[in-house]
């Protein structure tokens, strides 16, 4: 089964919805005002089943200009286009919108049917033929099939479906293999049924009882039944039209220009890197103009900030940033079309090269954008993980960034991996150029840091992390990749530092020391130590934590420090005490070192909580063997 999207093009009252009908038996007008005015109003729907098993969906739009942005909607997922062009009428103001646009969005196949054949002589018909063909010149359409055909007499239309088998048969299929991705071109409800929702599969695959996710309102639901063409299916295919019943969701909820997609891969955006095409004959756009944004079934007023000039005339091309007002899905490699904001008309288009943009300034550098728009799709992942910086990006957003296959972007991944362009941490990935950055950052400020406090074993490493303001898990494996780096606990240091005392801080050591000694088991507190030495109470505090590290002291508490001879003298005095005994009291152990109940306390509870002694009732058990 090989699934192709038609689109019909054309002025108003040429005859596209007849000639839907007359080649497929459905009338594409659905809506009663369409029936009694006898013009398309709103998209409507037929297929074309061949034999073989080519289904050729088709989307039948409007050709009034007033209807043009009912017209875009319908355009997004279409394969190739069916131009129609009456034959007592010739090319109109709709014929030449609507080729613009197709051209646009590179639709790069399609045919052209003269309409209303029946109405006029064979002479008249060959000079619209002509007129057709110098319509068509230097577009995709040049030298495409031209079908004279009448939706009264049948005249042709089963040449035509002959010429659309032909066509579509030529038509590259969309990426089943990529994430799945459904623009939101109606949506109604059912009895019995709740709310469906229809439009073109334009990637990947879903099937029935599979969660999906609405875009951008971030609405989650589950598939709860699948038609294509009038048919119940178990699995939509990208390039089928698909009717989609969802579960839980109100009708409400949704609109056109909404997308469903597969849960947590795309990002709703407002910013958007493109090249823009003016068509020739269009007003120049200035840079912060308004226009209308068109992407796949959406509208947004959108603002236009041209790169690298004020602004961009007709039959000019550029880079330029489009701010929108409301949020859009999209992906690197979609195409959009922007119409004038009053009066409102066709005015150019082109690619999206950056959904998920950042505000640039227009006198920035784009030599991303010139990758995004002709690298491959390794340099295209390459620049954007570049361009996110230390923070990296995760893989999953890479999938719905960029329209390539699932197993096309793994393969670039370990490419770039393997040459060590990207690194991967966990589920992020960051370019080595933002890392190599980092790990020199670090240096900078762990050496800053050391030359500051000379006596600190280290920095805390949340502090550092602070500092940096990246997100605690991605740190963690960042840092542990800086070989320069050790991390202690909580702490980081430079691999090649060591706290170490100056001279002068060696004498206050020995001063310390010394009283220390002298004092016993009942030693001054570390506030009337520095007072003693007359020292600051930051630069003293770092002294004891240095000598504790050491081991030439032995912290107690925040306030009271011993010598390690004194709490070695302690724990011998311990060990005969027990030796004799088994139990101990607070007023034994007081007596045991000669000191007073106010020492014997805070000794007693640094002896308990490092399970050298354990309380029970009023009475210590010695737990040292």
């Amino acid at each position: 089964m090989r699934y192709v999207i038609l689109g019909t093009a054309g002025h108003i009252d040429h005859g596209k919805s007849a000639l839907v009908k007359a080649l497929t038996g459905i009338d594409p007008d659905r809506l009663k005002e369409e029936k009694e005015r006898g013009i398309t109003i709103d998209l409507g729907f037929a297929d074309l089943t061949y034999p073989d098993g080519l289904i050729v969906g088709i989307v039948d739009v409007p050709g009034h200009e007033r209807l043009v942005r009912n017209m875009l909607a319908g355009a997004g997922g279409i394969d190739l286009v069916l131009l129609v062009i009456a034959a007592d009428e010739g090319v109109m103001p709709q014929s030449r919108e609507h080729l613009h646009i197709c051209n646009l969005l590179k639709i790069k196949s399609g045919l052209i049917a003269i309409t209303k054949a029946d109405l006029v002589d064979p002479d008249w018909l060959d000079l619209v033929e002509d007129e057709v063909k110098s319509f068509v010149k230097g577009t995709f359409l040049e030298g495409a099939a031209i079908v004279p055909v009448s939706s009264k007499t049948l005249l042709n239309v089963d040449v035509l479906k002959d010429k659309i088998r032909d066509a579509a048969l030529q038509v590259e299929p969309k990426p089943t293999k990529g994430l799945f991705r459904l623009p939101i071109d109606r949506v109604f409800t059912l009895k019995g049924f709740g709310t469906v929702i229809t439009g073109t599969a334009v990637s990947g695959s879903i099937a029935v009882d599979e969660p999906v996710e609405i875009l951008p309102s971030s609405i989650k639901s589950k598939v709860r039944g699948l038609h294509s063409h009038g048919k119940p299916i178990q699995t939509a295919y990208a390039g089928q039209r698909v009717a989609i019943n969802l579960q839980g969701v109100d009708k409400d909820e949704l609109q056109r220009g909404d997308s469903i997609v597969v849960p947590e891969r795309f990002t709703p955006t407002r910013k958007i890197d493109a090249n823009l095409e003016m068509l020739s004959g269009a007003p120049p756009v200035k840079t912060k103009s308004l226009v209308h944004f068109h992407l796949g079934t959406s509208e947004t007023i959108a603002r236009v900030i041209v790169f690298g000039k004020t602004e961009v005339k007709a039959g000019e091309r550029c880079y330029c940033q489009f701010r929108l007002r409301e949020p859009v899905i999209a992906m690197s490699g979609d195409r959009y079309i922007i119409r004038r904001f009053s009066p409102v008309e066709t005015i150019g288009g082109g690619e999206i090269l950056d959904p998920l943009s950042f505000r640039r300034n227009r006198k920035e550098g784009v030599e991303d954008l010139e990758i995004f728009e002709s690298g491959t799709l390794s340099g295209k992942i390459a620049a954007k993980v570049k361009r996110a910086g230390i923070h990296g990006i995760k893989i999953s957003l890479i999938e719905g960034w960029v329209k390539a296959e699932i197993t096309s972007i793994s393969e670039s991944i370990k490419t770039l991996k393997d040459k060590g362009t990207l690194m991967q941490f966990e589920d992020t990935l960051v370019h080595v150029q933002p890392f190599d950055s980092f790990r020199e950052n670090i240096k900078k400020i762990m050496n800053d840091f050391h030359r500051k406090n000379p006596l600190k074993p280290g920095m805390p490493k949340e502090e550092l992390r602070a500092n940096l303001k990246i997100e605690p898990r991605l740190f963690g494996n960042l840092l542990a990749s800086v070989k320069d780096i050790v991390g202690e606990k909580e702490l980081v240091r430079l691999a090649t530092f060591k706290a170490a005392l100056s001279q002068v801080d060696e004498t206050v050591k020995a001063q310390i020391l010394d009283l220390l000694e002298k004092s016993g088991f009942q030693p001054p507190a570390k506030e009337e130590l520095s007072q003693s030495l007359k020292m600051d109470q930051k630069h003293f505090s770092d002294i004891l934590k240095l000598m504790s590290k050491e081991g030439s002291l032995v912290r107690i508490n925040d306030s009271v420090f011993i010598t390690s001879s004194a709490y070695n003298k302690m724990i011998g005095n311990l060990k005969d005490f027990y030796s004799k005994k088994p139990d101990m009291t607070v007023a034994e152990f007081r007596d045991i070192l000669n000191t007073t109940r106010k020492y014997a306390l805070p000794f007693l509870e640094y002896l308990d909580s490092n399970k050298i002694t354990m309380r029970v009732g009023d009475v210590r058990k010695f737990l040292l063997k």
